[in-house]
């Protein structure tokens, strides 16, 4: 999944991997088990995911609203 920040990680993440890895971030961060250096990353990658997955959501809404209008 990623590990880095980079688009090209993005481009090859799908949105289920995406909710996975954030799943994974959230129990550690809930274990309270992460150090300062650790967090600050799991949060950043976090936040990566969380915006990852709300342009898949709007892309997919769109492309299913055009398919819709087609349809008409």
């Amino acid at each position: 999944m990623i590990k880095n920040h980079n688009t090209m990680a993005k481009k090859e993440l799908t949105y289920k991997q995406a909710t996975t890895e954030l799943e994974k971030i959230f129990k550690e961060l809930e274990s309270d088990k992460l150090d300062i250096d650790d967090l600050e990353n799991k949060v950043k990658q976090a936040a990566d995911l969380i915006e990852f997955c709300k342009e898949k959501l709007v892309k997919t809404d769109d492309e299913i609203e055009r398919i819709l209008q087609k349809m008409e």
